[in-house]
């Protein structure tokens, strides 16, 4: 779970900015069940935030400055390619180090990463476990002004063997000593703590952007039959018009499979993804939603996969509609619930820029009540962007869950939260909040200029 997370001088964000999630003790018997302990304090963290702002506040910068900080945990960089940082440009201070601390909970251990990074290089770097008022280092690192990577670890240097020699070499200048750790050794040579925080970075931390879609869509729903009753049951009670889901996967040959691919390069993509080891699966999902699955089971099979959604207009007929003819806002939501979906069965955490892309107002509160209801005190966690007003609920969060991005007169970032302001608890936020009360909307200019005249 996201405990804090601090950044300054990436894309809008200037000066240092720290999202909390850190339970308020003043809020102490009002929705208990959203928030869970920290370890080793007396301290709780909240499993859901939302972040208020108007169009160009930084929102989403919030969620891209998440989304690097999990590239350069888990991602090699090739020599002489930078750390593709993305400072804040209206100052004069722009080449200064842009900054990242992130706190978090991985397998019931509380840990801060984080870095500093020039256009270059990364030039500082650290990981530690956080244990109550005092830190266990487990590395910290420095790149010398010489471009030497140092490595400080007392701990990993007695572990011996490859993690030890890679402590000695410190690896790439422009890449994080934990990224080098990724990418160069087996999970076998890291020791369970350094596979945990890995872990929590490739498989627990889930990004989600309003473009995204679940590349093995088609093939989880055809070998998961719990994930494709739990999609089409919900589907069904969100009033889609769907009663349930019919994939359908067909065994081709390999020049059919060509044929289907516009380009040599998604073709290579495909093979690529499957090794000659048995039991490797390469999924490719097409624009048009079908998936292209390889499959290597001795020999390489080849598979289409298609979703049909299944509609009853009538008593005893249903009638089915390829997923690319549902609206935009089915389709989002059916993108949306392999997260849910994993959130019921697994400690996860999901950050989703603009969660209310074409979705109604109603469905976006009912996708986040049903996760806040669905498992009480777990260790899983959703943070979401939002213009959606109607979230704006006591009934449905707490203050200390309500954030809001705003730009200073500087074109700088601010992130604060509700617990900021003085509110009594029947207070209608949202009525207050379009009316500017809280900051982080749109505030319009005369757009009466820009009417042509009448002829």
């Amino acid at each position: 779970m996201i405990v804090s997370f601090s950044v300054s001088n990436f894309r809008s964000f200037h000066a240092e900015e720290t999202f909390s999630l850190v339970a308020s003790r003043r809020l102490s018997g009002i929705h208990d069940h959203h928030a869970v302990p920290i370890p080793n304090s007396d301290e709780k963290v909240l499993r859901a935030a939302v972040i208020y702002g108007a169009n160009g506040a930084g929102k989403s910068n919030l969620f891209n400055a998440f989304r690097y900080v999990r590239r350069i945990a888990l991602r090699s960089s090739k020599k002489n390619t930078g750390t593709r940082r993305e400072p804040f440009h209206f100052t004069q201070d722009a080449n200064e180090p842009s900054s990242f601390d992130l706190q978090f909970i991985a397998n019931e251990k509380l840990y801060r990463f984080g870095f500093k990074v020039d256009d270059a290089k990364v030039t500082e770097e650290w990981l530690v476990e956080v244990i109550g008022t005092r830190e266990r280092i487990i590395y910290e690192r420095i790149t010398n002004d010489e471009g030497n990577v140092i490595i400080e670890s007392k701990e990993l240097k007695n572990n011996g063997g490859k993690l030890a020699a890679l402590v000695t070499i410190g690896g790439p200048q422009n890449q994080s000593f934990l990224a080098t750790i990724n990418v160069t050794l087996d999970a076998s040579d890291l020791g369970d703590e350094l596979s945990g925080v890995i872990g929590w970075f490739r498989t627990t931390l889930g990004m989600i952007s309003p473009e995204a879609t679940f590349a093995s869509l088609g093939q989880k729903l055809t070998e998961d039959a719990s994930f494709l009753k739990f999609a089409g049951d919900f589907l069904k009670a969100s009033y889609t018009g769907i009663d349930h889901l019919k994939p359908q996967k067909i065994e081709i040959t390999e020049a059919e499979l060509i044929a289907m691919l516009p380009n040599k390069d998604l073709i290579d993509k495909l093979r690529d993804g499957v090794s000659e080891n048995e039991g490797e699966i390469g999924v490719l999902r097409l624009p048009n939603g079908c998936n292209l699955v390889v499959e290597n089971s001795g020999a390489k099979h080849y598979y289409k996969v298609t979703i049909q959604a299944s509609h009853q207009p009538q008593a005893g007929n249903f009638f089915q509609l390829d997923l690319k003819e549902e609206s935009d806002g089915t389709r989002r939501l059916l993108e949306l619930i392999p997260a849910l979906h994993k959130l019921q069965n697994e400690n996860a955490v999901f950050f989703i820029d603009e969660v209310d892309r074409s979705m109604h107002p109603m469905l976006v509160w009912k996708f986040l009540d049903f996760f806040l209801k669905s498992r009480d005190e777990s260790q899983c966690q959703i943070i979401v962007t939002t213009h959606e007003s109607n979230l704006l609920d006591f009934d449905l969060l707490r203050r200390d869950e309500i954030w809001f991005a705003e730009k200073d007169q500087n074109l700088a970032t601010r992130l604060y939260s509700l617990m900021d302001f003085k509110v009594r608890k029947d207070l209608e936020i949202k009525k207050h909040y379009l009316q500017g009360r809280f900051g982080a909307i749109p505030f319009l200019g005369n757009l009466n200029n820009l009417q042509l005249e009448e002829a």
